[in-house]
């Protein structure tokens, strides 16, 4: 697209851009010196104004290469006619946080990383968002950001890493966390350990299996908020290269058609994100994620929805962290466009959903220039519909006298697992770790870690040390983990988290003691501890109600906001306004 496509007849800028309240007329003349101080000129100042939202940083590897690819999305609004202009955000990296204090900062980032897009969105009057992402929590905050703002939008996930290479295997940082209880158990040296660090993250990019990032990240071209085929191109190529560039282009595109999230967003959209979750084995995360952008949606959507749509939508692919792929695979036989291609072709998937492209999901599928389903037939971690690798989807919703309003699980093996056992009780992460890590973990124990929820926590804290420590000590099938904070897409084995109501608002968690029976049942959904409806009750009456340790700062700010996990645990349901 010209600029002049975009410039009125007397060759300024059309007065229904936003931007024009900032760079038309006589008394907007303070304001184009301050652009003209930053090397814009008239031809841009008539121009659309893009906003690049980019959270590179140099704290994880998902964000360190952030700077070139919004480089390639500046460039394609530049190329298509647009005034790009990008400003800054933050990150946390989860991996480096993971097991720390720090960690409780990860789910309050999605929330600044959304309401500082919106701010500079709003406050700079900018006309569309080109919205850059790396870590975990960028994705769904870049996407909230997007929905909440209602400005034409194009999502542009920054590429996941490639597979590190140890022992002629492919590798990533989840075999390192389950290296750390491997050695813990004294069945790995320190020098093996020290070999397996070195050689599992070799470069930029998120992290590489089907963990949260790569899981929003091929949501974003389900919900249509991102192109098809554009989550999976590895970080360091010339293919994630081709995608910000286009992303960029598109954003203009976006512009001139006045399409907006609201024009693209629908329940079937959000039931399409569901099935490719359930159906590729995604991150229990993006229940938590899916459920906050469907509020500032103003979508009706509910975590039984994920249920009932797992029932329906097998697992048809197989990666990490139950499957021994990664990303790249999958992009090497087609991305996720295979994926969806295969769901849509079985009823389980809505082609006629929209697309940031204008056209429907189906009229991209037809656009691609994706393999032929019969020679994907070799591949090891993609089944057809008719022949899955479960019969179900991959995500379980349980409830039970322990979680009232629901605790989600993401199946990595067996999915008829059931297990019974005593309860061990603890007040904290780091209390539970301790207990792994010194051998205290028994077959059949039922690991309970309460007070880490959205509000307890607060900010709901993911626990791959503990999970991987446990896997790695032999006992990915016969212990299992319940807690009310949340698991790592990288976790593996029954480990149920979101637990709701949550312990710190007086859910039936804060009433479990040491030695109590609990049962997970997969096939029958629940989650239970062998108590009376008036024991749990009374428990609860005479438990000290758990403190809050922070009261201040941001901490303290964003996990008094905090809803519950079962409704996405959101601080700011969205704000509809006339627009």
């Amino acid at each position: 697209m010209s600029r002049q496509a975009t410039q009125d007849d007397d060759g300024g800028k059309p007065p229904d851009l936003r931007s024009s309240e900032v760079t038309e007329g006589a008394d907007r003349a303070p304001h184009r010196a301050m652009f003209r101080a930053m090397g814009f000129d008239d031809e841009d100042l008539s121009s659309p104004m893009i906003g690049v939202a980019n959270p590179a940083a140099d704290v994880t590897p998902c964000n360190v290469h952030l700077d070139d690819v919004a480089d390639g999305a500046i460039a394609g609004v530049d190329d298509a006619g647009g005034m790009p202009i990008e400003f800054g955000t933050i990150t946390i990296s989860d991996a480096i946080s993971m097991g720390t204090e720090g960690m409780r900062a990860s789910l309050i980032s999605r929330e600044v990383i959304a309401d500082s897009v919106e701010l500079v969105a709003f406050g700079e009057r900018l006309d569309a968002l080109v919205t850059v992402a790396g870590c975990d929590k960028n994705l769904p905050g870049m996407l909230m950001a997007a929905i909440r703002t209602d400005l034409p939008s194009v999502f542009l996930y920054g590429g996941s890493i490639l597979p590190g290479q140890h022992e002629g295997r492919d590798v990533t940082v989840q075999h390192v966390f389950e290296g750390v209880g491997t050695y813990a158990q004294g069945e790995m040296s320190r020098e093996e350990l020290d070999e397996l660090e070195r050689n599992a993250c070799p470069g930029a990019g998120s992290c590489g299996g089907m963990f949260t990032a790569n899981t929003m990240a091929s949501i974003s071209e389900a919900l249509g908020l991102a192109p098809l085929g554009s989550a999976s191109p590895p970080a360091e190529t010339e293919g994630r290269t081709r995608v910000a560039e286009r992303a960029g282009e598109l954003a203009l595109d976006a512009v001139e058609n006045d399409r907006r999230p609201s024009d693209i967003l629908s329940r079937e959209s959000f039931e399409n994100a569901i099935a490719v979750q359930v159906a590729m084995g995604g991150s229990t995360n993006a229940v938590l994620h899916l459920l906050a952008l469907a509020a500032e949606a103003g979508i009706d959507l509910s975590i039984d929805d994920f249920d009932e749509i797992a029932r329906r939508t097998p697992k048809i692919a197989n990666l990490q962290p139950g499957g021994s792929r990664v990303m790249k695979d999958l992009h090497d036989a087609g991305g996720v466009p295979v994926v969806i291609r295969r769901l849509v072709e079985a009823g389980l998937f809505d082609g006629d959903a929209k697309t940031v492209t204008g056209r429907t999901i189906a009229e991209e599928l037809d656009e691609l220039d994706l393999p032929a389903d019969s020679t994907l037939d070799d591949t090891d971690f993609l089944r057809p519909v008719e022949d899955p690798f479960h019969e179900e989807g991959a995500i379980k919703v349980l409830k039970g006298n322990l979680a009232p309003d629901g605790a989600v699980l993401k199946v990595t093996g067996e999915d008829q697992f059931h297990h019974e056992g005593p309860a061990r009780v603890f007040e904290s992460e780091e209390d539970a770790m301790q207990y792994v890590q010194e051998g205290g973990i028994e077959s059949g124990d039922v690991i309970v870690i309460r007070n880490e929820g959205p509000r307890g926590g607060p900010g709901m804290r993911e626990m791959l040390g503990v999970t991987a420590a446990v896997v790695g000590q032999g006992h990915e099938d016969d212990v299992a983990m319940v807690t009310d904070g949340r698991f790592s897409g990288a976790t593996r084995g029954p480990m149920i988290g979101h637990v709701a109501p949550e312990s710190f608002a007086g859910g039936p968690l804060g009433a479990l003691e040491d030695g109590d029976h609990v049962t997970v049942d997969i096939p029958d959904r629940s989650l239970d501890v062998a108590l009376s409806d008036a024991e749990i009750e009374r428990r609860l009456d005479d438990r000290d109600p758990p403190e809050q340790e922070y009261t201040g700062g941001v901490l303290g700010k964003y996990g008094a906001q905090f809803g519950s996990a079962a409704d996405g645990a959101v601080t700011n349901p969205a704000l509809r306004r006339e627009r």
